[in-house]
């Protein structure tokens, strides 16, 4: 059920959604997919008809006055109209079984605990599906949402949370044709696919804007809403450089043209017929559009997507350091004048930054004699200039600048360790807290170092302080532990201490972190 004040999947209006997955501080409702259907329950197959010749030549740029309010889209919408399609996807989902809710679906949420001689749990057994719920077998069924033509050769841009899983891609072009295509690549991090069409190759396409958008400037958004077929709606960009934490290197558009499920992976235009933006994602309290959308800016989709065209993936510049952003609280420790830049929390082993000699407590200030705001910018640069480029770092250490080279490597691909409770005897509850820890060593795919957090007592204290399942504890009071009795001895001596809070360091997915936790919430 969607949550006042959250952003949400505009996944399809039929049924359940074929994708979701829980974020930080506002969830990103990715707008794609027309919800998981049962392949037994739809009424009626598509056909694929053969490709009629059509217009192939690039829809031009036409100019507009600017700052003046347009007296009609029409004619800019028949222009792109043409390009903008339907994707329709069958997708098929990992089986879930009952004794390993794990190893289903990355994008569906946790079982809810509920005892098997429970009521409750045949009901949600039984229209749980898609909701988090495990099934017995695998399922197939149809997901949907939009594209558009950036060649004349057929090639196609949408979003990953569109095809991702996807077993079957068919196109239902302006005209009613049906055209099928192919995966070329996905990028999961920044939520762009690129497909083929398998056939034909004299499609009408629209080209990218070339300029960033400024706020206020008029946008058109076109896709296929709910499945009703192309709709066009219309707006201003009403804001720049969004983070909505849906992925490391958030950097959206937000526009007020209307976008509702079913738009996720269309086009947004401005008014001389350039893309500059794809539809992703929108905030809402109800599920359908309030007037607030989000919109990958042209200037990342393009790279991304040639990126994706020429290797099948996009490879991303590596640094290889934890980085957290800087506090009045740290810049006055430290001697610096503002709070901007990335201090590095901890650089990874066998890192390039590691071998260049960034440290633990260096603030990143510019990079290649830019200056950065903080963490993500940092981050998107750096992934932006790829392997094998050579940087120079401006860090801050012992109160004066310093440049450091540092040759990039690849980042390499994501790795998710997984928090599955193991033996009794390696695990210690506590209870007080609403935790269960065991050594991040018997975790699978966990390192030697840290205590991992099994368990989370939603209703607990652990649980607002926003710790979660899967965090690993890497010191309990400026001590490294690997044992979850170095905790809770940690906390004893602390209490013993006088000491009204223990102070821990977290690591949670790619980012490191300290929190407070209060010793007399310690039994």
């Amino acid at each position: 059920m969607t949550q006042p004040g959250q952003i949400n999947p505009l996944q399809g209006s039929a049924s359940t959604s074929a994708s979701r997955a829980p974020r930080t501080r506002l969830r990103a409702a990715l707008l794609g997919a027309v919800a998981v259907i049962a392949v037994g329950g739809v009424a009626a197959e598509t056909t694929l008809m053969s490709v009629a010749p059509v217009h192939a030549a690039q829809i031009a740029p036409e100019a507009a006055p600017a700052q003046i309010a347009p007296g009609s889209f029409a004619d800019v919408v028949d222009r792109v109209s043409p390009a903008v399609v339907s994707v329709k996807v069958k997708i098929t989902e990992a089986d879930d079984s009952d004794s390993d809710n794990s190893a289903g679906n990355n994008n569906q949420r946790a079982m809810p605990n509920i005892p098997k001689d429970d009521p409750l749990y045949r009901f949600f057994k039984q229209f749980g599906e898609g909701q988090g719920m495990p099934h017995a077998h695998p399922r197939t069924g149809m997901a949907q949402g939009s594209g558009f033509f950036i060649s004349k050769d057929g090639y196609v841009v949408t979003n990953n949370h569109v095809v991702e899983n996807a077993t079957d891609v068919q196109l239902t072009l302006n005209d009613g044709t049906v055209v099928p295509a192919t995966v070329v690549g996905t990028d999961k991090k920044t939520d762009l696919a690129l497909l083929k069409a398998k056939t034909g190759d004299n499609y009408p396409f629209v080209p990218w804007d070339d300029h960033t958008p400024r706020v206020g400037d008029w946008v058109i958004a076109v896709g296929n809403p709910f499945g009703l077929g192309g709709t066009v709606t219309a707006g201003i960009v009403s804001a720049r450089g969004r983070d909505i934490g849906a992925g490391p290197y958030d950097d959206f558009l937000q526009i007020d043209a209307p976008v509702n499920r079913g738009n996720s992976g269309g086009p947004t235009f401005n008014t001389q017929g350039q893309v500059v933006g794809v539809n992703t994602a929108i905030f809402s309290p109800s599920g359908g559009s309030v007037g607030i959308g989000f919109a990958i800016p042209a200037e990342v989709a393009k790279d991304v997507v040639a990126s994706l065209k020429a290797n099948g993936s996009v490879a991303r510049g590596w640094l290889g350091i934890q980085i957290q952003p800087v506090n009045s609280d740290i810049a006055d420790s430290l001697g610096l004048k503002d709070t901007k830049g990335a201090l590095v929390a901890e650089p990874q082993k066998g890192s390039p930054a590691s071998s260049a000699g960034i440290k633990s407590g260096d603030v990143v200030t510019a990079v290649n004699g830019d200056m950065i705001d903080g963490p993500r910018e940092l981050s998107r640069k750096i992934a932006n200039m790829g392997p094998d480029k050579k940087v120079d770092l401006t860090i801050w250490r012992d109160g004066t600048n310093k440049v450091v080279p540092v040759t990039l490597g690849k980042l390499p691909a994501d790795k998710e360790a997984k928090a599955e409770v193991p033996a009794q005897d390696d695990k210690a509850e506590m209870t007080s807290l609403g935790l269960t820890l065991v050594p991040s060593s018997v975790v699978p795919g966990g390192s030697k170092e840290g205590v991992t957090i099994a368990e989370v007592d939603p209703d607990g204290i652990a649980a607002q302080k926003g710790l979660s399942v899967g965090d690993v504890i890497l010191e309990a009071g400026g001590k490294a532990v690997s044992k979850p009795s170095e905790i809770t001895a940690a906390f004893s001596a602390a209490k013993k201490d006088g000491q009204k809070a223990l102070l821990l360091r977290v690591k949670s997915g790619d980012s490191i972190r300290f929190l407070a936790l209060a010793t007399k919430s310690v039994g």
